[in-house]
C-alpha cells in the first residue's frame, strides 16, 4: 500500500487539515474553561461548541462518509448540528466540556490520519475526486477559526490580547477610481476544492464601470460619520434606516467616540487611536450602502467585483495576481495580524487593472443577493448553500485578515444578513461610466 505522501492531493489535504487545527488550538490556548463555555454574544456560539462541531463535521465527512470508523452516533450529531440549534441557544445544550471537546477532536484527527492512507489515490467518487471532501473539511475548520476570532473580539469578560504579526505601514495611498473595461469575464470555478455555489464556471458580459482602487478607509468613513451621515435618512435604505434607529447605531461597531473629532477603537485586548489608513471594518451592508449613496456612488455587483479580480485581459486567475499561492506580500490573510493592514500594503497583490486589496484585510459587501448560478447543483448537501439562496442575504467577496488562504479565491462567495456587523466586513465603491 502506498503512503499518502506519494499522492499530491493527500499531501495537500493533510497539510491544510493540520494548519487549520494548529490555528484553532493556538487561538484558544490559555483561555479559562469558563470563557470557553460562556455565551459571549447571542450572535455567536460558545467557543467550545465550535471545537466539538468542527470535530464532529470531520468525523461525519472524513470517516463515516468514506467508510471509516465512527466515534459517535446521530444523537450526538444533533447537539452540534448548526441548522438544528441557533447560536443563541447553544449554551443550553449538553455540550462537551473543553477537555473532552479537545480530546474528541484529537481522536477524530488521529483516525483520519490513519484512514487517509487506505483511500485510493485516484477515484471517480465525487467526494474523493482530487480530495474534494478533505478540502471542504479543511476550509470548514478555517471558517470556524474566523468565527472564533469574531467571538473573541466580542468577548468582554476576559482580556484577550493575541500576539500579532507586524503589519506594514506604507504611507498615505490616495483613493482613486480604476476603469474596468466592459466585456466578457469567466465567473465561478470548477476547481477541485471549489464549493457548489461557485459552480459551474460560466461566462457573462459585464459593462464597463469604475471601481475604487482601495476599500473605503476608516478616515474616509469618519467624514461620513462626522458630517451627520447617520442622522440623514435620505442616504439609507428604508429597512436600514429602521435598523440603525432601533439599535441607536451612530458609527461602526467597536469605534469609541472620545469627544469632538477624537476616536478610539477596540481591537481584541487593545484600545487604540482609530487608524485612518486602514479599511473600515465591522460595518453592515446597510452602512456600506448608505456611505456609497452619500459619496455619489454605489456598491459593486458581485459580477463586477469578480471581473475586477480576474482582470480585463481575459486571463482566468485564481487570485488577482495570478495562480501563485498567497504570501504576506500578496494579501493580509491567515489571521496572524489580528487586524487589517493599511491600504496599499500588498504591492504584489494588485490586479491586472491596478486594483488593490481585493483579497484579504476585509470582506467586501456587494450589491448582490445570494443566489445560485445557472446550472447550480447542490453538493454534497443542500444546507451548505442552497437553503440560503434568496434576497434575505447579501454576498461578500474577497476574504478578511482572519480568512485562511485555502478558503480565499476570486470565485469564493460569502454571504450574510445585511444587518451583520460583528463580521470582519468592509466595502469599496463603484460607479457607472458616464
Amino acid at each position: 500500500m502506498k503512503r499518502f505522501t506519494e499522492a499530491p492531493w493527500k499531501v495537500r489535504a493533510w497539510r491544510e487539515l493540520e494548519a487549520a487545527r494548529a490555528r484553532t488550538l493556538a487561538m484558544l490556548h490559555g483561555l479559562p474553561e469558563a470563557e470557553l463555555l460562556r455565551q459571549h454574544s447571542p450572535l455567536m456560539s460558545p467557543l467550545v461548541w465550535d471545537v466539538a462541531h468542527v470535530a464532529n463535521y470531520e468525523e461525519q465527512w472524513l470517516l463515516r462518509a468514506l467508510g471509516g470508523p465512527a466515534f459517535t452516533d446521530p444523537a450526538f450529531d444533533a447537539i452540534y448540528d448548526a441548522f438544528r440549534h441557533p447560536r443563541r441557544t447553544r449554551s443550553e445544550l449538553p455540550l462537551l466540556f473543553p477537555a473532552e471537546a479537545f480530546a474528541y477532536a484529537t481522536r477524530v484527527r488521529q483516525a483520519v490520519r490513519e484512514h487517509l492512507d487506505t483511500l485510493p489515490e485516484d477515484s471517480p467518487e465525487p467526494l474523493l475526486k482530487d480530495g474534494f471532501v478533505f478540502g471542504m473539511v479543511a476550509q470548514h475548520e478555517q471558517q470556524h477559526a474566523e468565527t472564533l476570532a469574531a467571538t473573541l473580539q466580542l468577548m468582554t469578560t476576559w482580556e484577550y490580547r493575541p500576539a500579532a504579526r507586524e503589519r506594514p505601514r506604507p504611507g498615505a495611498v490616495p483613493q482613486h477610481e480604476v476603469l474596468i473595461p466592459g466585456g466578457p469575464v469567466r465567473l465561478g470555478s470548477d476547481g477541485a476544492w471549489a464549493y457548489d455555489n461557485e459552480r459551474p464556471a460560466h461566462t457573462v458580459d459585464v459593462p464597463a464601470f469604475l471601481l475604487d482602487a482601495h476599500p473605503v478607509t476608516n478616515g474616509d468613513y469618519l467624514v461620513f460619520v462626522e458630517s451627520g451621515g447617520y442622522e440623514e435618512p435620505r442616504w439609507w435604505q428604508p429597512k436600514g434606516w429602521e435598523f440603525i434607529q432601533a439599535e441607536r447605531i451612530r458609527h461602526p461597531l467597536f469605534w469609541l467616540p472620545q469627544g469632538q473629532h477624537v476616536w478610539l477603537r477596540r481591537r481584541f485586548g487593545w484600545v487604540e487611536p482609530l487608524p485612518k489608513d486602514e479599511p473600515v471594518q465591522h460595518v453592515c451592508w446597510y452602512e456600506a450602502d448608505a456611505y456609497a449613496r452619500w459619496a455619489g456612488k454605489r456598491l459593486p455587483t458581485e459580477a463586477e467585483w469578480e471581473k475586477a479580480a480576474q482582470g480585463s485581459d481575459g486571463t482566468a486567475r485564481a487570485h488577482p495576481w495570478g495562480d501563485a499561492p498567497s504570501t504576506p506580500e500578496h494579501a493580509n490573510l491567515g489571521g496572524d495580524t489580528w487586524g487589517p493592514s493599511p491600504v496599499g500594503s500588498s504591492l504584489q497583490g494588485r490586479s491586472a487593472d491596478g486594483v488593490w486589496g481585493l483579497l484579504g484585510d476585509v470582506w467586501e459587501w456587494t450589491a448582490s443577493d445570494f443566489t445560485g448560478y445557472a446550472g447550480f447543483r447542490a453538493f454534497p448537501y443542500r444546507e451548505y448553500s442552497e437553503v440560503f439562496f434568496g434576497s434575505e442575504y447579501r454576498v461578500l467577496r474577497g476574504g478578511a485578515w482572519a480568512s485562511a488562504p485555502v478558503a480565499v479565491r476570486n470565485s469564493f462567495r460569502n454571504w450574510d444578513y445585511p444587518i451583520r456587523r460583528q463580521i470582519f466586513a468592509g466595502f469599496r465603491c463603484a460607479r457607472d461610466v458616464a
